[in-house]
């Protein structure tokens, strides 16, 4: 145990105030023998001490006995001293007195490092004056020197004089006044306290008033003279010029820019910099090494009853300097080691200390002059150790750095016990600390929370090393209490886990409970919503038959009155239809032709459009309507304005859902604003709705506008134009049709039923397999039975075999297990789809057919096949009619009609309307109205070489062929001939001429031909038709004679679908013959196509395919009619 220091101020305290005394001669030698008393019991203490210093425990009781002993002694001496030096009489010495040599004037001193004022009042009250002679005594080596010795100084006087109490009494009435003009000064001058200058507030002068215009003269430039001519000799520089600075004579171009300039003196003046030593950097300050525990205080007293001055002065320590005599660069923080070092080497060697007031002299001795401030070696790095978990107090390095922050020590302390824990938690063997970090972290949270792991590793000289320690596993559990420590981590570890996995139980079920409520409410708002969606569509349904009805009785008087025709030419196919069709608002704007409905004067159009329309799109169809009267009267003159007649409605919906592939009938249906103008337009007129594949929302724009819709229900229409669903009609029909199964929906059915069509139909070559609900030929798929069914040879001799007895099931049998044995196999392997973009693959194929259901339909056995397409209408009131017929004329593949040759020239006209008329009948028993389309096959059997005629599909729609039929109708005013299948036009009209008398043998003049054909199409493609406009199109086909003659009531015209790509149009052409009409239409496509395209830029088009089946087409119509010439000769 080492002797603590808050004991020794009890010692020092008497000999302080004993020494210190003005005695008598008397009184003090009376007072020596209690000194020499004192020195013995501090020798023997000091004696103990020694012999007890090598680690053995000193007694407490013995040294606290020897301490009061000490103690009381010398108190009780210094009262009696005290009390003669009181009971004296003190008279003022007069200036010439001769005084003793060793005595001087007594002087108080005050100690202001005294943490209160009552230490400072209790320290002046005990005997706080010294001796001048005292102060002036030479001072032993070793220890710091005294106040100097005045000269002329050798008389001593007891106490203050009167002058100096005055003065002092004076100084502390004006400190105690804050208000006086003395107290800065006095504050100043005593304690080295530097007052703020408080700004006095000024009474505020008006301020004057200000001057008008300029009041600096201008400045002189460079003369234009010089600026335009370079070269001429520069204007001199007056005085006044040169004293504005050398960058006002360069903006000003008095000097030029590119001028030398040389500056005499120069500004810049070279020195030798000095260069330090790094390796001074890292080295610790010298301090000399100071027994703790006495604080630098000799107290050993000598044997000489007075000292010299020197030795005084020796033993005096060094006064810090005046806080007000400092220099500005001498209390820097940031001052380099070389200024501090410079700076403890002179006070060092100071020898004569300066001048210290009455309040500036400290009562006890001053910490040791080699104790800096706590930033005056702060650039000097200080290091230390700690091993395992303690710090090594006594190594030089951490006692530099603990007297380095003396100051400031209490924070560090805290910091260092943070940082022994941290490190004997983790049981570190060494770390070496930054003294310097570790006292700016101790400053940083000295009032604040405790520093952080990262923040004491940030003290850490060998961080990385203990890093790696510190986050080794189980190095926490290391150090002291190491199993407790692990104990409560294993607890706390298993109590988080066992809390956590309850919690985490609890938010699943939570969860779970969460979602089963959010699904049954969802659940039960899907139902209502349902719910009501199906009443409001039952209730839709219901007003749609309740006007249909009303439409029905009022169908005679409405087809003979006024009436607006509402065209939507929306295809309500299923959405997975729509989304594979490419550019579906263009395949739906294929029927502009219904504009050509006004050619009945009693008809008003209004056409909603599923894409907008271009200006030059509806100016061309301005033209065309206009040309009405000009049709009638056969004069081109004759043009008028029926734009009053029609409207082109764009819905606003279509902005809304651009890449959805929702139908016309559902994009109307969320236009309010197009809904409330169309009803706007039919507001007390007869009006109802034709549409082209209805769709459930047309009940929804037939309630709103509470019209009737011309066509049958969307169920019953979505049903039988299915391809199972026009079986049951022809069936019912009683009309031929090709051998075929229907309502195929597993892949057994497939088989069973392909295997029995062979059986049956040995001679059918092709079998195809159609997609219930596809349309346009897209859901086709084929197979070619002979050339790879390997039992198919054996079935032929079967069939030979059994003759007429074929057509019985026991002698179909064993070719029929034979064929489903195989089929598996033969459909996998050679099954093929037609469209490959919508199914590449026949297992796709297969797929789409085994889940929506489809037919196997057996191809005609023929090479040369014919497929009609005939426009029916059965109108409310039940009346059936036949509106158009033709042929088809395929492009891309021979099951999709890509145009149609009107009228047919096929079937005989009765054995065709014949076949019509019982499949009308048969729709219209299931409900079906409207306008509707039926295909037909015809071919000749190679067995029997007779004409065979198989209907193949109904569509119950608006077709493409029946609007172009209605433009045709149009342009050449002419009827169709159902019975006869003619289409006639009026004749000419002729001028009145003269009537001539015929001669003998002149022929008579032929009257003019008044039949017409026509080849029409609304699938023309041709990429390279969107580089040019339409303005240009027509002037090119007007500059190769393209064009339509009113008179003669033929020639070509177009329909504009696409009115943004160009990419697609269509055509009509027509002639006096079908092979003109041919002929001319598949000459059109061939000039089109060359002004168009180049060599290197074909693009992508169906021209060619089309030239090529007319041009098939056109051989046979032409074989045909020679081999009708020689049938008409004997006639």
């Amino acid at each position: 145990m080492s002797m603590s220091d808050e004991r020794l101020p009890l010692l020092r305290a008497p000999l302080r105030g004993l020494i210190g005394q003005n005695v008598e001669n008397c009184s003090y030698q009376s007072f020596l023998p209690e000194l020499a008393l004192v020195q013995d019991d501090i020798r023997q203490l000091k004696e103990s001490l020694a012999s007890k210093g090598d680690g053995k425990t000193i007694s407490i009781a013995e040294l606290e006995h020897a301490l009061s002993k000490t103690e009381q002694g010398l108190q009780e001496r210094a009262e009696q001293m005290l009390s003669q030096l009181n009971n004296r009489v003190q008279t003022l010495p007069s200036a010439d007195a001769i005084q003793p040599p060793g005595f001087m004037t007594l002087e108080t001193t005050w100690d202001l490092r005294k943490q209160t004022r009552t230490q400072q009042r209790v320290e002046m009250s005990n005997n706080a004056y010294v001796s001048r002679d005292r102060l002036r005594q030479p001072v032993p080596p070793g220890a710091a020197p005294l106040l100097p010795l005045r000269k002329g100084e050798s008389t001593q006087l007891q106490g203050l004089t009167p002058g100096q109490q005055s003065k002092q009494a004076l100084a502390l009435r004006v400190m105690y006044n804050p208000h006086s003009q003395a107290n800065r000064g006095v504050l100043n001058e005593n304690f080295g306290i530097q007052l703020p200058l408080i700004p006095q507030s000024k009474e505020k002068k008006p301020a004057p008033k200000p001057l008008m215009g300029s009041t600096i003269e201008h400045l002189a430039v460079l003369p234009k003279a010089n600026r335009v001519d370079a070269q001429l000799a520069p204007p001199p520089i007056t005085e006044d010029d040169a004293r504005k600075g050398i960058l006002s004579l360069i903006e000003r171009g008095l000097i030029p820019p590119a001028a030398q300039l040389t500056l005499d003196p120069s500004p810049v003046k070279n020195k030798i910099m000095l260069l330090h030593d790094p390796e001074d950097r890292n080295k610790p300050p010298c301090t000399p090494e100071i027994a703790p525990a006495l604080a630098g205080v000799r107290l050993d007293l000598s044997s000489k009853t007075f000292e010299t001055v020197q030795e005084t002065m020796a033993r005096m320590p060094v006064i810090p300097p005046h806080p007000q005599s400092l220099p500005s660069g001498g209390v820097s923080r940031t001052m380099s080691g070389k200024s501090r070092g410079t700076s403890a080497s002179s006070s060092q060697k100071a020898k004569t200390p300066a001048t210290v007031k009455t309040y500036e002299m400290p009562l006890q001795p001053l910490p040791p002059p080699t104790t800096p401030a706590s930033g005056d070696f702060k650039m000097i790095s200080h290091r230390f150790a700690v091993q395992n978990g303690r710090i090594r107090d006594t190594s030089s390095e951490f006692l530099s750095f603990k007297q380095h922050y003396c100051l400031t020590w209490g924070s560090i302390v805290t910091t260092l016990k943070h940082m022994e824990k941290m490190l004997s938690n983790f049981a570190v063997p060494v770390a070496f600390i930054n003294g310097d970090r570790l006292a700016d972290l101790a400053e940083e949270f000295e009032l604040e929370q405790p520093p952080s792991l990262d923040d004491l590793l940030s003290c850490i000289v060998n961080r990385d090393d203990v890093e790696n320690i510190i986050y080794k596993p189980g190095r926490r559990f290391k150090g002291p209490n190491g199993r407790d420590i692990a104990s409560a981590k294993i607890q706390a570890t298993w109590k988080m886990y066992r809390e956590r996995s309850t919690y985490l139980e609890y938010r699943r079920r939570k969860w779970a409970a969460g979602v089963i409520a959010i699904s049954w409410i969802m659940h039960i708002k899907m139902a209502k919503v349902r719910h009501q969606l199906k009443q409001v569509r039952l209730d839709n349904l219901e007003a749609f038959r309740r006007r249909a009805k009303k439409f029905a009785m009022s169908w005679d008087r409405i087809k003979k009155s006024k009436r607006v025709v509402i065209h939507i030419p929306s295809l309500g196919l299923n959405q997975e239809i729509r989304d594979s069709i490419h550019d579906f608002g263009i395949r739906q704007n294929t029927q502009m032709a219904r504009l050509c409905d006004i050619r009945d004067p009693n008809v008003d159009v209004i056409f909603v459009s599923p894409v907008p329309l271009s200006e030059e799109t509806l100016q061309y169809y301005s033209k065309l309507l206009g040309l009405k009267s000009a049709i009638d009267s056969g004069n081109v003159e004759d043009q008028g304005e029926f734009s009053d007649r029609y409207k082109i409605i764009v819905p606003e919906a279509i902005k809304s859902f651009p890449t959805h592939r929702m139908c016309l009938s559902s994009l109307l249906k969320y236009s309010p604003q197009t809904l409330l103008r169309i009803k706007n337009l039919i507001k007390g007129r007869e009006a109802y709705i034709m549409t082209n594949m209805p769709h459930i929302d047309d009940l929804d724009i037939a309630n709103y506008l509470d019209v009737p819709i011309f066509a049958p229900e969307p169920e019953v229409a979505h049903l039988y134009s299915t391809k199972s669903g026009c079986k049951r009609i022809f069936a019912s029909a009683k009309v031929d049709m090709p051998p075929s199964e229907y309502d195929i929906y597993s892949l057994g059915l497939l088989h069973e039923s392909m295997s029995q069509l062979i059986t049956e139909n040995l001679n059918v070559k092709r079998w195809l397999f159609k997609l219930d609900d596809e349309f346009d030929g897209r859901g086709i798929a084929y197979c070619d039975v002979p050339e790879h069914l390997r039992c198919y040879s054996w079935a032929l001799k079967e069939e030979k075999r059994y003759g007429d007895k074929w057509s019985k099931k026991w002698a179909q049998e064993p070719v029929f297990i034979k064929i489903l044995s195989e089929i598996q196999e033969l459909l996998e392997n050679h099954a093929t789809p037609v469209n490959t973009k919508v199914y590449p693959t026949w297992e796709k194929f297969l797929a789409s057919f085994l889940s929506k259901g489809g037919i196997i339909e057996a191809c005609p056995p023929s090479d040369s096949i014919t497929t009609l397409t005939v426009d029916m209408l059965i109108e409310p009131n039940g009346a059936t009619s036949m509106v158009s017929c033709g042929d088809q004329i395929h492009a891309d593949t021979p099951f999709s009609c890509w145009g149609v040759s009107v009228p047919q020239a096929s079937v005989e006209p009765d054995l065709l309307n014949n076949a019509c008329l019982h499949i009308a009948d048969a729709c219209k028993s299931r409900g079906i109205m409207g306008y509707f389309a039926i295909d037909f096959v015809t071919f000749i059997n190679p067995k029997t070489m007779e004409q065979k005629f198989w209907a193949l599909d109904i569509s119950l729609q608006y077709s493409d062929s029946l609007a172009m039929f209605q433009l045709m109708s149009f342009v050449s005013n002419g009827t169709l001939n159902t019975k006869t299948h003619v289409f006639d036009v009026p004749p000419p009209r002729q001028e009145a001429k003269k009537r001539r008398r015929r001669l003998h043998g002149q022929d008579e003049e032929q009257p003019p031909n008044t039949n017409r054909f026509a080849v029409m199409s609304t699938r023309l493609l041709h990429t390279n038709l969107s580089v040019v406009h339409y303005s240009v199109f027509f002037q090119m086909c007007r500059a190769h004679g393209i064009g339509y003659d009113i008179k003669e009531k033929q020639g070509t015209v177009f329909t504009l679908i696409d009115s943004f790509n160009r990419e697609k149009l269509g055509m009509l052409t027509i002639g006096e013959t079908l092979q003109g009409a041919l002929a001319s239409f598949a000459r059109n496509l061939s000039v089109i196509h060359q002004e168009i395209s180049a060599p290197n830029m074909q693009g992508d088009t169906n021209f060619q395919r089309a030239i090529t089946d007319i041009e098939g087409i056109l051989g046979t119509t032409i074989q045909n009619a020679d081999e009708e010439e020689p049938s008409s000769d004997p006639q």
